[in-house]
């Protein structure tokens, strides 16, 4: 995670080793392996507000005792197992599906990550059926790209440990080593009949999250990756520097998430204040507001697609629901959950649901993902581009 400065950061009774609590909207671990997608979110530092009366939980959702676990994790210790093993073991049985235990090292980059730059092969991985792990995207020029690694590939092994059968957070694991720029990993690959196993050396990544450029017809196109630190900000310049009349195309396509702070201030690019959703946690109903001042009638289209996770749906509910975009493309993942890190007596930390998300309408993320206002395909960005040009986006 970046510094915090910027974030809601409350420090905690009894805080372990000075650790903080952070109150997070967690990613999807699951595309975590590529190093390139962000685990968790983050609310939007003071514009996190809570709200008037108790909020409720999902129903049929009971949160994991962070207490219970902690206890659990010392006993392991006490008998001399590994507590880290015990709380993973504890958050599996609990149900929780986005429930997640990290050793000091993995938190770390995690945290390291969202300054958007990491150490790894550059290759996002997403679970496929029968436990099988699949290479979804290869980050261009990194050690993954260079090595012939293509989306679509299976991932077998790595460093010759199967990977069929693992949570993600060991496959996440297994990939990033030991966090060591020239370090080498092996990776079991098959592609249809062939299969082989390139050595790669992990390398330090900068991150580029928000790209932008003009399009023929004068539209501005806003690609947004993954919402680390400074993503909001980008937007924001994009949109204040795009031409006057200029519409703008914001592809959120395959945006795992990130800091719920950025979300928020990408969304204040385009609206004048206002909600952008509300959560709960403990009971208590919160909410995340824009900031003033956005360009309200500038066109509008956001591009949306299955990758489109967490912190990326938290900005596409708002503008949807507040009817400042036209959405195009697939439904959304649906990743809603408000999570809470809990430090452990081995130092290790658990992230553990403590409530939901919801959209300014009500409607709830977490499960569901969000159906855009207009269905497409493989020919989505075309499409997408003929709804700005019918807006008046084109100049």
């Amino acid at each position: 995670m970046p510094d915090g400065t910027d974030l809601l950061r409350p420090r905690p009774r009894g805080a372990f080793r000075g650790a903080v609590l952070t109150l997070v909207f967690t990613g999807v671990l699951a595309t975590a392996a590529a190093t390139d997608s962000l685990p968790r979110q983050e609310p939007a530092g003071k514009r996190a507000e809570a709200l008037p009366g108790p909020g409720s939980r999902a129903p049929g959702r009971t949160p994991v005792d962070a207490a219970a676990l902690g206890r659990a994790a010392a006993a392991a210790m006490a008998d001399g197992k590994s507590g880290k093993q015990a709380a993973e073991e504890f958050v599996s049985r609990s149900g929780d599906r986005w429930g997640a235990v990290y050793d000091r090292r993995e938190y770390a980059e995690f945290e390291q990550a969202l300054d958007g730059a990491y150490t790894g092969v550059g290759l996002s991985a997403g679970r496929a059926g029968e436990g099988r792990v699949r290479v979804t995207r290869v980050r261009p020029g990194g050690p993954a790209d260079r090595a012939g690694l293509r989306a679509g590939d299976r991932l077998v092994s790595v460093d010759g440990r199967p990977v069929d059968g693992l949570s993600v957070s060991e496959t996440v694991a297994l990939l990033r080593g030991d966090g060591v720029p020239g370090s080498p990993v092996a990776l079991g690959v098959e592609r249809g009949r062939a299969a082989w196993t390139p050595t790669l050396r992990r390398a330090r990544l900068a991150t580029d999250p928000v790209t932008v450029r003009r399009l023929d017809d004068g539209a501005v196109l806003i690609r947004v990756e993954a919402f680390t630190k400074g993503a909001g900000t980008r937007v924001r310049e994009a949109v204040r520097k795009a031409p006057a009349g200029a519409g703008v195309l914001l592809d959120l396509r395959g945006n795992s998430g990130g800091l719920v702070t950025e979300a928020a201030t990408a969304a204040s690019a385009f609206l004048d204040g206002g909600l952008v959703a509300t959560y709960d946690v403990a009971g208590e109903e919160r909410a995340v507001y824009a900031e003033g001042g956005g360009d309200t009638g500038r066109p509008l289209v956001a591009l949306v697609d299955g990758g489109t996770m967490s912190a990326a749906e938290l900005l596409t509910g708002a503008l949807k629901d507040r009817g400042r975009a036209v959405t195009v493309g697939s439904r959304t993942f649906g990743k809603g959950a408000v999570q809470m890190p809990s430090p452990l007596p081995d130092g290790s930390v658990a992230e553990l649901t403590v409530g939901h998300y919801r959209t300014p309408a009500g409607h709830t993320v977490d499960g569901r993902g969000i159906t855009p206002d207009l269905a497409a395909g493989e020919r989505a960005e075309e499409r997408a581009r003929t709804v700005l040009s019918g807006l008046g986006g084109a100049s």
